[in-house]
């Protein structure tokens, strides 16, 4: 199955392809420090550059996987109307994935979870981290979107909170789960002192493990549910910005 993968839950676009030998293939667009997400311009020439690489064509695609978030409003609302559009246009299977869940994937590849679904399949890779991982995205307003996945279990449902929480959302998982701990992310790179005074272990500021890969998207895509396109959906988990600001300033 070749399969494309899309996330544009953080500032970052991400862009993967799984081809029928289970390879993959991945490319990103960062922006600059001050730069506004380029998800808009960047996502289709992304996914052009890697069929070409690949040898593939738009019509040899058979799924179309897209990263649900929690992240960034406008970010969401491009990567998912994208991937609908695309999966309309070319009539192939559409799937949509946590972006939290492709998140510690890379760093353990051992959470296999149908969320909708309420469905917890390990997946252990040779090699991986061996702990529990928190994966947390940058969610403004001194927030992170988290969730947890201890190594034991199946992984927490997604929240908002601020940083100082996460030792609460820590603690329900303890009695369970006495292995070390790993944030990632870019929300664990902004709030990296406060999760290091918790005891968690944050790799360095430019460690890959930090950014969601396309491909990882491809590879929870294999196990996820086919959906109807109008039924994928953002997981925003929280009322944008834009909305808090309008109602608060109608009050």
């Amino acid at each position: 199955m070749i399969v494309l993968g899309l996330d544009t839950a953080t500032p970052a676009t991400a862009v993967g392809l799984l081809l029928p030998d289970g390879s993959t293939l991945s490319a990103r667009d960062d922006p600059q420090p001050g730069q506004r997400p380029g998800h808009a311009t960047r996502l289709l020439p992304l996914a052009e550059e890697l069929l070409a690489q690949a040898g593939s064509g738009w019509s040899e695609l058979q799924r179309i996987a897209v990263g649900l978030g929690p992240g960034t409003f406008t970010g969401l609302r491009v990567g998912i109307a994208t991937a609908r559009g695309l999966a309309q246009s070319l009539a192939v299977e559409l799937v949509g994935v946590s972006s939290l869940d492709a998140l510690a994937h890379r760093a353990a590849g051992a959470w296999r979870s149908h969320r909708t679904a309420g469905e917890w399949r390990p997946h252990r890779v040779a090699g991986a981290w061996p702990g529990n991982v928190l994966a947390a995205i940058d969610a403004r307003r001194g927030e992170v979107f988290a969730a947890a996945y201890p190594s034991d279990g199946p992984p927490t449902a997604p929240r908002a909170l601020a940083p100082r929480d996460v030792g609460e959302l820590l603690a329900e998982l303890r009695p369970s789960s006495e292995a070390p701990w790993l944030a990632l992310g870019n929300g664990a790179v902004l709030y990296r002192s406060h999760l290091l005074d918790l005891g968690i272990e944050v790799p360095s500021a430019d460690s890959p493990l930090h950014r969601i890969d396309g491909a990882a998207i491809c590879e929870l895509a294999l196990d996820a549910p086919v959906c109807a396109p109008h039924t994928v959906l953002p997981d925003y988990l929280r009322r944008p910005d834009a909305e808090i600001a309008l109602s608060g300033s109608a009050g």
